[in-house]
């Protein structure tokens, strides 16, 4: 046991689990229909990619975590100790209490945390471009046949020569390459960029609605040092990116109420950008708690 450092705040008992009930609500708005629909056998074309490519379960993102610097009180705190990265702390009052311990990071997130501070903190002081209009996804579904077409229980909104056409007469200009790895091969050459994993530091900006989105990723990939109401906030963000997202993909999801955002229209491209624009404000505050954890995690 080591001694709670200067600066711990202490949560009394009835206030850490006001704050984990809290946190629970909160995120079974969302993980409960994604439960649901699992155990139907049942998918959702804007909705799964939250818990499938983002590969974070319902459950985990239920579990509460308070995050560095605060410790817990009370005997039921003790039960946090069933992960290897929290310890009891002695409190100048003779009494112990329960924190996670930055300390306990292993030298291989150790690693990690150090590439992802300097990921975010290029984001924070690069510019942010605003022109891709979400053609990503027309160039995911690009010179398909109807059977290669990811989401193919829904219809495209143009025939196959209709949509070659608007992904052929439109700038391509995407910057992140966990989209453009899913481009079609004929596609790949009309984007200005060729992103690579190993330039994602080079060209990833918070412009980006799939930036945005990762920083959900970012978050739980720190778990359990995040503290959740910052990792809920995330998810948040990335469930309102990823339906605009699809709005404005090439795909009919107007039976599931998603109205198109027509990205082919000067109108859409205005009302897509407006969003993005919306979207990058509102990750500015995450990037930056992100950073202040990763800050907090890599010192001494």
């Amino acid at each position: 046991m080591t001694d709670a450092k200067p600066g711990v705040a202490v949560l009394a008992e009835q206030d850490w689990h006001q704050r984990r009930t809290a946190h629970d609500a909160r995120v079974r708005v969302w993980s409960e229909p994604q439960q649901r629909r699992a155990s139907r056998g049942e998918k959702h074309p804007v909705y799964d990619f939250l818990f499938s490519y983002y590969a974070f379960r319902p459950a985990w993102l239920r579990r509460w975590h308070p995050g560095p610097d605060v410790a817990l009180a009370g005997e039921t705190a003790r039960e946090f100790l069933r992960w290897p990265e929290y310890h009891e702390v002695a409190l100048s009052d003779g009494n112990t209490a329960v924190a996670v311990d930055p300390a306990a990071l292993p030298v291989h997130r150790r690693e990690f945390v150090r590439w992802l501070r300097g990921l975010l903190g290029a984001m924070q002081i690069r510019p942010a471009h605003f022109g891709c209009f979400g053609l990503h996804e027309w160039a995911m579904v690009y010179r398909q046949t109807p059977d290669q077409v990811r989401h193919n229980a829904y219809p495209l909104r143009y025939g196959p020569e209709a949509l070659a056409r608007i992904v052929e007469g439109t700038p391509i200009t995407c910057t992140h390459f966990d989209a453009f790895r899913f481009f079609t091969a004929p596609a790949r050459p009309l984007n200005r960029f060729q992103p690579t994993r190993a330039d994602a530091a080079l060209l990833e900006q918070r412009g980006c609605l799939h930036a945005n989105m990762d920083l959900y990723k970012w978050a739980f990939k720190l778990a359990p040092f995040t503290p959740s109401e910052l990792i809920a906030d995330c998810f948040e963000l990335a469930h309102d990116i990823r339906e605009v997202d699809m709005r404005a993909s090439p795909y009919d999801l107007a039976a599931l109420g998603f109205a198109p955002i027509a990205v082919e229209t000067v109108e859409g491209r205005a009302d897509y950008e407006q969003r993005q624009r919306a979207f990058a404000v509102r990750g500015e505050p995450l990037r930056a708690r992100l950073v202040a954890l990763c800050e907090r995690l890599l010192a001494p």
